[in-house]
């Protein structure tokens, strides 16, 4: 009997796209990115916070249950996203399912919050520390969903959701469990977060009059950029795998690649990514390049990081280049979220036949049909992995 596939039967996101489904697809509709100009330091810098609506709604989940006003954002998007995904997959409260929802820093503002509290006072609150583990996040959102499966939490840096999404299909073919609810959650946007970003020089910034006017701060895929590009972004995206090809499933995972190179720089892959060919090219496996229509690329808008993964798709697809995307250029990069928002544009784009093109890249070839949808993500130390979907 032939091994059954797995699928997404549910996808939710919260995001400076918006805190459903349909906010999602609309913002994609637009060629306007989604920045603003916020003093998170000394002075202005380009971020991607939650829409207004979004950020409502956050709010308003705060103030629903005393517990959760000590809680980090991160764990708060994670949890708003979580709901969203069982009730659009059909899965309920107290039902027994895996859960692994990763992030990349993990509660980045909470933390800073109580070390700057113990550097002025010499004390710390007795929250400090359960509120500001990794392994916080997956466990409220088991705590809040009464779930009876594993929860799992980890950092794979840039790379985080798309890890988990590895992980749930490994616990899915073990047959230990049927479904998994996985995905990233990240909440960056504080003061030493950028300055930790600006440190490694990697951050948008605005040194010329033609960037000072330019209507795209981060240049994700403009292959011909002279300025790195990076813009951090904030939010969670969570998906739920399941066992078999269901009513409601959105899309068959074809495929999963994964693999890391040797560390040559703390934040730098090879010039040609040798992770990303690897990762791409377990991801096919039999498969042939050319029936893959399009790649929605990580990008992180730096100059070498753009250029190497463009440089593995080439050597990979050869002369049969898929369409290329991304959406860094809109949401910017939301660090452990990346990967899984950018299965979720996947999915929107399988769904409405209808690529999302990137405003100032190059005029790539535009398929006739959308079948199969290749997503990357790669994290600090060359950690890639490559998903590929169909429907």
């Amino acid at each position: 009997m032939p091994e059954q596939p797995i699928t997404i039967t549910a996808i939710s996101s919260i995001s400076s796209l918006g805190k459903s489904t349909e906010d999602v697809w609309d913002s994609y509709q637009q060629e306007k990115h989604l920045f603003e100009k916020r003093s998170l330091g000394d002075h202005k810098d380009w971020i991607a916070p939650l829409s207004q609506t979004a950020k409502r709604a956050i709010n308003s989940l705060r103030s629903s249950d005393a517990k959760y006003k000590n809680l980090d954002d991160t764990v708060l998007y994670a949890l708003y996203a979580s709901r969203q995904s069982i009730q659009k997959a059909g899965w309920k409260q107290g039902d027994n399912f895996g859960i692994n929802i990763g992030s990349s820093r993990g509660a980045t503002a909470l933390f800073e919050k109580h070390h700057e509290d113990f550097r002025v006072t010499g004390k710390v609150s007795p929250l400090s520390s359960p509120t500001s583990t990794l392994g916080n996040i997956s466990s409220w959102i088991a705590h809040d969903l009464k779930t009876k499966g594993p929860e799992i939490s980890h950092s794979i840096t840039c790379s985080t959701a798309l890890h988990a999404l590895l992980n749930g299909m490994a616990w899915i073919k073990s047959g230990m469990t049927d479904r998994f609810l996985v995905g990233g959650s990240e909440a960056p946007l504080t003061p030493f977060t950028l300055a930790q970003m600006k440190a490694l020089k990697i951050y948008a910034g605005c040194q010329s009059m033609a960037e000072r006017t330019s209507s795209y701060p981060s240049r994700a895929l403009d292959l011909e950029k002279k300025k790195n590009s990076m813009v951090l972004g904030e939010g969670a995206s969570i998906a739920c795998l399941e066992k078999g090809v269901r009513h409601n499933s959105l899309a068959i995972i074809e495929g999963i690649g994964y693999a890391t190179e040797p560390l040559e720089h703390y934040v730098s892959i090879s010039s040609d990514a040798h992770c990303f060919q690897r990762s791409m090219e377990m991801a096919l496996n039999d498969l042939i390049p050319e029936n893959v229509d399009v790649i929605v690329m990580h990008t992180p808008g730096t100059i070498k990081g753009d250029l190497s993964e463009y440089k593995a798709i080439a050597k990979v697809f050869c002369n049969k280049m898929p369409f290329l995307t991304t959406n860094k250029w809109k949401v910017g990069h939301t660090f452990g979220a990346s990967g899984m928002l950018s299965i979720e544009m996947a999915i929107l784009m399988l769904q409405h036949q209808e690529v999302i093109k990137v405003p100032f890249a190059e005029d790539f070839k535009i398929p006739s049909k959308i079948r199969k949808v290749m997503v990357n993500s790669v994290g600090f130390g060359g950690n890639a992995v490559s998903v590929l979907l169909s429907i």
